[in-house]
């Protein structure tokens, strides 16, 4: 069964490359783009990664990152950082908030599948 993404930006252009992105490698991919609508999806379809922007509406990235990782239920659920945000104290920041990884935009295609392949292989593992 094919791994569900959910990609959560605001940014029309990166979503449209995303979603194409994920497909074309067998995922399935949900979207979202805002904070608050995120949170909602991930509860109702219970991904099994989310690319997560960090400047959104409503509600911000790190915002979002807190309340999942406050939430037993979503504990063990990956998820990637993805945004132009990428100062090291943005870095350190998600990191400590509990981002598997982060990604600073722009990125290289290649390099993102292969981040989430290996974080979707580091649940597999456990």
């Amino acid at each position: 069964m094919a791994h569900k993404i959910l990609i959560v930006d605001d940014e029309p252009n990166i979503v449209i490359s995303l979603e194409f992105l994920m497909a074309q490698h067998g995922y399935n991919v949900f979207v979202a783009r805002n904070g608050e609508q995120a949170l909602d999806l991930i509860e109702k379809e219970k991904p099994d990664l989310v690319l997560l922007d960090v400047m959104l509406p409503n509600r911000d990235g790190f915002e979002v990152l807190q309340i999942l990782r406050k939430n037993k239920d979503f504990k063990n659920l990956k998820i990637i950082m993805l945004t132009a945000k990428g100062r090291d104290q943005d870095i350190t920041k998600g990191i400590t908030l509990g981002a598997d990884a982060y990604v600073s935009k722009p990125f290289s295609t290649r390099a993102l599948v292969e981040k989430v392949k290996e974080t979707l292989a580091e649940t597999n593992a456990k």
